[in-house]
């Protein structure tokens, strides 16, 4: 069976292992995207951010520790939003169970938009980034991280083990679905290449300021072999855009 979009979440045991690997001591996530996410975002005092595909919704908390004044997020697992507004209790936190396709983006809104290795389930990009766009006041940015297009072009590599000693690149140039075995599942994404997504965003009204490999940190490791280990390849990929003025 293929899950779509935040629909494995759902599945008690699926969403128990994931949770259990998202949150391990050396995750990719934590050590290696979200310190760029972090600095791209930079000061978030007083501001309005909405965050799409906000999982359980920590980094909605980090983001109020940091001094923001409101943040909203959109996710569309159920068991991931009971797990965020739990999260958020104590802060004027809001979390909108949807997906991103169908939420009704408000105009003019927030700050910044953010999204962490979501948009990458998503069969069409273009209507979102619309609405992305729609819904930051003038000069607001739009930070976003995917999974590398480098893993996403074939999914040959994901097949194996996870401390494999090579990958496979192929069919890069063929964007569109892969059916990727993660977590003892088979999960829908979609494969883009880099100019893929800078066309979109271009196409969509957003000027990228910055494109980001998230090249690993040696001080954010404590094993000096995983860190050799995650120079090889890049996992992620990451962009920093701003809507015009206009």
């Amino acid at each position: 069976m293929e899950y779509k979009g935040s629909e494995a979440y759902d599945h008690e045991k699926f969403f128990t292992d994931y949770l259990k690997r998202r949150h391990r001591e050396e995750s990719p996530n934590n050590i290696i995207e979200r310190p760029v996410i972090v600095e791209l975002m930079g000061d978030v005092t007083g501001e309005y951010i909405l965050d799409l595909g906000c999982g359980d919704a920590g980094f909605g908390r980090e983001l109020f520790q940091q001094g923001c004044s409101s943040y909203e997020g959109v996710e569309g697992s159920a068991n991931m939003v009971e797990i965020a507004r739990e999260m958020l209790n104590e802060t004027n936190g809001k979390v909108h169970h949807s997906s991103m396709e169908t939420w009704d983006f408000p105009e003019a809104r927030y700050d910044k938009v953010v999204s962490r290795l979501a948009l990458h389930y998503l069969a069409e990009l273009g209507p979102v980034f619309k609405q992305v766009n729609k819904s930051l006041k003038a000069n607001g940015k739009f930070i976003f991280s995917v999974q590398h297009p480098i893993l996403t072009s074939s999914i040959k590599s994901a097949s194996h083990s996870s401390q494999r000693q090579n990958w496979i690149v192929d069919e890069y140039f063929h964007v569109g679905k892969r059916v990727e075995p993660w977590i003892e599942k088979e999960v829908v994404k979609y494969h883009r290449t880099v100019e893929e997504y800078f066309k979109l965003l271009k196409s969509e009204g957003f000027s990228i300021d910055e494109i980001r490999e998230c090249s690993p940190q040696k001080e954010n490791f404590k094993s000096e072999e995983e860190y050799l280990r995650r120079m090889r390849i890049p996992l992620f990929l990451v962009f920093s855009c701003s809507k015009s003025a206009v």
